[in-house]
């Protein structure tokens, strides 16, 4: 990755970034980092063996490190409740308070409904909808006290409504049901919010060109014009956590329009 700017827009603030072993997550990280915040890194995934795709929460780490950043791996389960508070107190051990939480973690099964067990449900809902309401009340009262701080929560094109005579489906309804709840957590949240010095967004991305997308092989002839790099996403949402919380507070968007409307040129993150 990149030299890290100490000086940079997020200098001195921290960062909890869940889900940052690979892919979008890690992205945010990186990114994060590079604007001289000390970035918490926290996934399931701590060594290679963990996962069958690339990426963990140490080398993550291990990269913005080497860059000139400060970062810190917390391994967390979301859809523990002792993992979920013991990352808040890891993180503000580590580096102090919380000034911004990302919400990216995620898991899912693209089943019928029909097809659905209650524990799958359950795991789905705790780390994709009650674990970012409950992270965020951990780490609000100190944010609300201090007059700043961001909340961004990732969610999907999945949480658009589909037509009913459409043809799929794919097994979507429960991952969508999820982040529609996610987003309407978010503009509530930041109605709550407003005025306090402390911003919540949302970042809705549709295909994003992760280890998981490649591995899968979801990206073809048809649809590779309209994928978007992980570099895309990560500068976006790098946008809607700094700035003026009254002015930048309540939004849905997608990643290309965050750069269109800013002007933004993605940043390297190799």
């Amino acid at each position: 990755m990149a030299e890290v700017n100490p000086n940079g827009v997020l200098a001195g603030q921290v960062a909890v970034v869940t889900g940052a072993s690979r892919g979008i997550g890690e992205a945010i990280a990186k990114r994060m980092a590079m604007e001289g915040a000390k970035v918490v890194v926290s996934a399931r995934t701590v060594e290679a063996s963990d996962h069958f795709l690339p990426g963990t929460i140490k080398q993550c780490v291990a990269e913005i490190e080497a860059a000139g950043g400060q970062a810190a791996a917390v391994r967390c389960n979301l859809a523990d409740p002792e993992d979920r508070k013991r990352l808040i107190e890891e993180s503000e051990a580590a580096f102090g308070p919380v000034d911004i939480l990302v919400n990216n973690a995620a898991v899912t099964w693209f089943l019928p409904v029909t097809d659905f067990n209650e524990k799958r449900y359950r795991t789905m809902m705790d780390v994709q909808v009650y674990a970012p309401f409950e992270l965020a009340q951990m780490v609000l009262p100190g944010m609300i006290e201090r007059g700043r701080g961001w909340i961004l929560n990732i969610s999907s094109h999945a949480a658009i409504h589909p037509q009913a005579a459409a043809p799929g489906g794919h097994g979507g309804t429960v991952y969508g049901m999820c982040k529609a709840a996610l987003e309407r957590f978010t503009t509530g949240l930041a109605q709550e919010l407003y005025g306090k010095g402390v911003g919540v967004n949302v970042i809705s991305p549709g295909l994003v060109a992760t280890p998981g997308v490649v591995h899968h092989k979801l990206i073809n002839e048809g649809n590779k014009d309209r994928v978007t790099p992980v570099e895309h996403m990560a500068e976006a949402c790098l946008r809607l956590c700094h700035g003026d919380a009254a002015e930048i507070t309540g939004r849905i968007d997608y990643a290309d329009q965050v750069i269109e409307e800013f002007s933004l040129e993605p940043a390297d993150l190799v």
